[in-house]
């Protein structure tokens, strides 16, 4: 560590090199937390967490009972000075009780982008709640057709507040927080919607996992969707076209590369034209070649039967920069995508045990190095590029629903069936206070031989 602050000091690397490496370091040794503890305030098991985008210290939490609670990670409520733990209690919850609360569970919650003033809730109830932080009233619900299973908003939107719900119906549809109406529904899957996902890269493009296990890119500013995820499709690129035999070529040429079926093409017609043969005649233009082009793109995706999982997709993540999306699906498998090419990196993620009757959650880290899954009562690290299993981390006493990863501190936040939100941060310094029983000698730290045993 030394060595490396010396180079940055001396100029020899980047200034941002030393701190990546130590959010990577300390990403890498994350264990359950001693040091700090989320008391759950809720009677029913942890559906989803998100941790507020604009501050990076509010978690919120929605859970199976219909409530809704808000923690400040930064801030305790109190300090245990026997355990040295620091208790982060519920700042408030929302429940049944409240006007227009839900009934039912809550699936899906969400932050407002720009500041904490306001957030998004999906429920089984049929409705999304909007709720204002200040009063703790809903400002608007938006009566769905079916059971929400996820709602998201774009991080990076400047144009629009449209709100992008999963439901058990077909149809991915849009809400508009500015005018409280349906502005968007997208039809192109043929089973229910269970994770919605906006581009990193773009606020204009969104991602929908259905129980078709289909995933579809839409461009909400025109009609169908313009991508369908393909598992099959591993080759990166696009195949050269066929160049079909010419009079003096040695065969027809499938053109493993664009460069030789390009050179194979000039060749045939430079034989043309040596041998003075006209070229080939084109194929005339038919209407109905016209009628396939103009094809509404949205019936176009409803006849592709192209499938990202073997299963219902119950999850989908982007990466920071997005140019990568990670799935996971009921066939207990978790897949790399390359955002650009659509293509299956084929990364080899050992196999999970992932819940089958509605979505998860997956959290990437701040360097996108590890990927964390909720896999039956632990969370699985896998390295992101390797896909291998970098570590196992257990605790809950029941299934592992969702997990959300804090950026600024390296730490992971999980809630599961068993009603509790455990931390998983760093192992934490010692404090200098607290090195009263251990003294140096020879340049060494040991801790002093006594009883520790009760008279």
């Amino acid at each position: 560590m030394l060595r490396r602050l010396k180079r940055r000091e001396l100029g020899a690397t980047p200034p941002r090199s030393v701190a990546t490496h130590v959010r990577g370091k300390r990403v890498r040794s994350i264990e359950l937390a001693s040091h700090k503890e989320i008391v759950s305030a809720h009677n029913s098991g942890i559906n989803s967490l998100q941790i507020d985008g604009s501050e990076a210290r509010y978690l919120l939490a929605g859970a199976s009972d219909g409530s809704v609670g808000v923690y400040d990670t930064q801030q305790a409520t109190t300090f245990d000075s026997i355990t040295h733990t620091a208790k982060h209690e519920a700042l408030f919850t929302v429940d049944k009780s409240v006007p227009q609360g839900h009934m039912y569970s809550v699936s899906s919650v969400q932050w407002y982008p720009v500041d904490t003033g306001l957030f998004v809730t999906g429920s089984f109830d049929n409705n999304i709640n909007l709720w204002d932080t200040n009063t703790l009233q809903v400002e608007q619900q938006f009566r769905m057709p079916g059971k929400v299973y996820a709602v998201a908003m774009s991080a990076m939107a400047t144009t629009h507040m449209l709100v992008a719900s999963g439901t058990e119906d077909v149809r991915v549809r849009l809400c508009d927080l500015a005018s409280g109406a349906f502005t968007h529904t997208l039809s192109g899957h043929r089973d229910g919607v269970w994770a919605v996902q906006w581009s990193a890269a773009s606020e204009w493009v969104l991602i929908s996992g259905g129980c078709d296990g289909a995933i579809r890119f839409w461009d909400i500013r025109q009609a169908g969707c313009f991508q369908v995820l393909d598992q099959n499709r591993s080759q990166l690129g696009r195949r050269p076209p066929i160049v079909k035999s010419v009079p003096g070529a040695t065969a027809s040429v499938s053109g493993s590369s664009r460069g030789e079926s390009l050179r194979v093409h000039r060749q045939g017609e430079q034989q043309h034209s040596r041998l003075n043969t006209p070229p080939p005649i084109r194929r005339k233009f038919r209407a109905k070649d016209f009628e396939a082009q103009r094809q509404h793109p949205g019936m176009v995706s409803t006849l592709d039967k192209a499938t990202a999982h073997y299963g219902s997709v119950t999850a989908l993540q982007t990466t920071d920069d997005g140019l990568y999306l990670f799935s996971a699906g009921t066939d207990s498998r978790v897949r790399l995508w390359d955002m650009q090419s659509g293509c299956n990196t084929l990364v080899n993620y050992e196999a999970t045990r992932i819940r089958t009757h509605q979505g998860t959650q997956l959290a990437v880290s701040s360097d996108s190095s590890l990927l964390f899954v909720a896999s039956a009562h632990s969370i699985q690290a896998y390295d992101v590029w390797t896909g291998h299993l970098h570590s196992k981390l257990s605790g809950h006493y029941d299934t592992v629903n969702c997990c959300a990863f804090h950026v600024n501190d390296q730490e992971l936040y999980s809630g599961s069936s068993d009603r509790q939100i455990l931390v998983w941060a760093p192992p934490a310094h010692t404090p200098l206070e607290d090195l009263d029983e251990k003294t140096k000698e020879g340049g060494a730290l040991f801790v002093k031989d006594e009883d520790a045993w009760s008279d």
